[in-house]
């Protein structure tokens, strides 16, 4: 039996028609980078490593896989969940702040790739915060009767960014996508809300400068290190265990729930001590959170997407079981949203 929840988007949902995932994948590349590897590019230690952040592997992406290749995997996995072909999808949206390249959009390679020629295609850039940013746009052409079948993708290719020889920042992050199609479920109600929030005052806290018109590509920038992730590590700590569990809190409130009823919680997988810390505040129970930042650090956009595919897979969630999701990233932007899967 499904929990008893309200339903936020009912008084606004003139149509009756609701927004469900009715398919999920992920994909993470071949190469693994353990903290035994890191030992040997930068002065760390697995301890040190661990103790810190939680993490003990990554993956990297090869040098001839892009952000496009890895998004197109993680869809067609989603795709076949959901029982939908190429020709079915409506409109391609892909969260991503390592896109192939500045234009054309990300997801237009990515339909590209799928053969989806019947789409419309645009990227979502919200950093960490982008799968949920997206699962919300997306729903809104559902929702409107626009389109029937949205894909929606997070994915990274953070290791192109990454500065190899910084220390505090190269040991958090990897390669990923996870992917979700949305299409109205009857008789369910699928996304139940979505809480999104940003901070611009905050921007310099997770940045990359160059590469933007701010700060073209020049010689100059790149022998400065522009062209790579910044990281207020305190800082950004702080802003996201506040955000995320203020924002988790007034999903919850909206659903009039609170967080026993809920399944499974998955949390951006940035930071095991940030994953405690909000999961201390909401009062979560261990069994409900689901991580496994351990094997793949900081995806960005791609976290939470892929960590939403292996809880369903692996069958933590059953139908009508609701699931949390809280996200927070650069900008500063953060968001949480609950979905009866």
């Amino acid at each position: 039996m499904s929990p008893k929840f309200k339903n936020p988007r009912a008084k606004h949902n003139f149509q009756g028609r609701s927004c469900s995932i009715t398919g999920v994948g992920s994909y993470v590349p071949e190469k693994v980078l353990t903290n035994a590897d890191l030992e040997k590019m930068v002065e760390t230690s697995d301890e040190w490593i661990t103790s810190r952040t939680g993490i003990k592997e990554r993956r990297i992406a090869a040098a001839n896989e892009f952000t496009s290749d890895l998004a197109a995997k993680a869809a067609a996995k989603a795709m076949k969940m959901a029982g939908v072909t190429a020709d079915q999808i409506d409109l391609i949206i892909i969260a991503t702040l390592t896109p192939d390249m500045p234009f054309p959009s990300t997801a237009c390679l990515v339909q590209r790739k799928l053969g989806a020629m019947h789409a419309a295609a645009f990227d979502l850039e919200a950093a960490c915060s982008g799968f949920i940013y997206a699962l919300e746009v997306g729903q809104q052409f559902i929702m409107s009767q626009t389109y029937e079948t949205v894909l929606v993708v997070g994915a990274e290719k953070l290791s192109s960014i990454v500065n190899w020889k910084d220390r505090n920042t190269c040991v958090l992050f990897g390669d990923g996508a996870g992917a979700a199609i949305l299409q109205h479920r009857p008789n369910s109600h699928g996304l139940l809300t979505a809480v999104m929030g940003a901070d611009g005052n905050k921007a310099e806290l997770l940045s990359m400068p160059g590469g933007g018109s701010a700060c073209p590509a020049t010689a100059a920038s790149v022998a400065a290190g522009l062209h790579h992730l910044r990281m207020d590590g305190k800082e950004t700590f702080k802003n996201a265990v506040n955000a995320m569990v203020s924002a988790a809190n007034e999903a919850m409130r909206r659903c009039d729930i609170d967080i026993t009823k809920i399944k499974c919680v998955i949390p951006h997988q940035a930071n095991r001590r940030i994953v405690d810390a909000v999961s201390d505040r909401l009062k979560a129970a261990p069994e409900q959170l689901f991580i496994n930042l351990h094997k793949y650090g900081n995806t960005s956009a791609a976290s939470v997407a892929i960590a939403l595919d292996e809880a369903i897979t692996s069958g933590r969630v059953a139908r009508g079981e609701l699931i949390l999701l809280v996200v927070f990233g650069a900008g500063l932007t953060w968001g949480a949203a609950v979905i009866e899967w």
